[in-house]
């Protein structure tokens, strides 16, 4: 895994700690929504710090939307904390308003998690259902699977300690996580331009599309931090970041090798490389018509 530059994990990260300590203490038992992506798991360190393992439970929901390497290290995470995992099998594609996908996915998907979520927090006696949601988060466009949350009054510490992106990754790096530096990883469906319906297929696909890109760069020894195979309407878009989009942009043969791979693989023939754009299949993507 490629590095990000480190910032401080001074006085400032303790501070940080130390206000996510506090949150987290002014609550009995908590079950963490947890995905193995660094937010949710240092909520779920902060747990077991400041309430133990015996009033701290980890839950991953796996779906079709997870892909496998995620799900993997998502246990393995858990495992090194030495906190009780439990995967629960959710089914977003059951939902219509999640299939449709006309914008407000992420909110039927976190409606779907959050309820199996509670569900498990009720039947095992725990008090708190907690997400890794930071300060960040909310100061983000358009996010409709807060709603969700709020619906379903989880708690956020945080958020709720004031902490960003940056002041997360300091902490986590503070504590010595193995994911404190893990680039963010939305779940498959993310890749699916608004618009176009949801499948297991395509979910498929992008999955497949994507280890097979990070498989083509490895073997070319082509550092990659960020990737994207974003499937759109008639066409797939591939992002990678700064430095993998360049290594390959500067390389045109192997370019059009790679994007043949990808749309052999998710059944596109029309494909394009651009730069890493978070959320960039959000909105103006339908409309990109495979090019930009």
């Amino acid at each position: 895994m490629n590095r990000m530059p480190m910032p401080s994990t001074g006085p400032t990260a303790s501070r940080d700690a130390d206000a996510l300590l506090t949150e987290v203490g002014r609550l009995d038992s908590v079950v963490v929504a947890y995905s193995g992506g660094v937010d949710s798991a240092l909520v779920l360190a902060a747990s077991l710090r400041a309430l133990g393992p015996s009033r701290t439970l980890a839950a991953t929901a796996d779906s079709p939307a997870l892909a496998r390497d995620e799900l993997l290290l998502a246990r393995r995470t858990a495992a090194e904390l030495g906190v009780e995992l439990v995967v629960l099998t959710t089914d977003e594609l059951a939902v219509p308003g999640y299939r449709a996908n006309a914008g407000d996915r992420c909110y039927f998907c976190k409606r779907t998690v959050l309820a199996a979520v509670s569900d498990l927090a009720a039947a095992r006696g725990y008090a708190h259902v907690a997400t890794g949601t930071h300060r960040d988060d909310h100061r983000s466009g358009h996010r409709p699977g807060l709603r969700a949350a709020r619906e379903r009054g989880v708690v956020e510490p945080l958020a709720g300690a004031g902490l960003g992106k940056a002041q997360v990754r300091a902490v986590a790096r503070k504590w010595g996580l193995a994911v404190a530096d893990k680039p963010g990883t939305p779940c498959l469906a993310s890749r699916i331009a608004v618009g176009l319906p949801v499948t297991r297929l395509r979910l498929e696909l992008v999955e497949r599309a994507e280890s097979a890109v990070r498989k083509f760069l490895a073997e070319r020894h082509a550092p990659v931090r960020d990737l994207r195979v974003r499937i759109l309407a008639g066409a797939f878009r591939l992002e990678l970041d700064a430095t993998a989009h360049g290594w390959l942009a500067g390389r045109p043969e192997q370019e059009a090798e790679l994007l043949d791979r990808i749309g052999r693989t998710v059944g596109l023939a029309d494909g394009t490389l651009g730069p890493y754009l978070p959320g960039s299949v959000n909105g103006v993507a339908t409309a990109w018509g495979g090019r930009r």
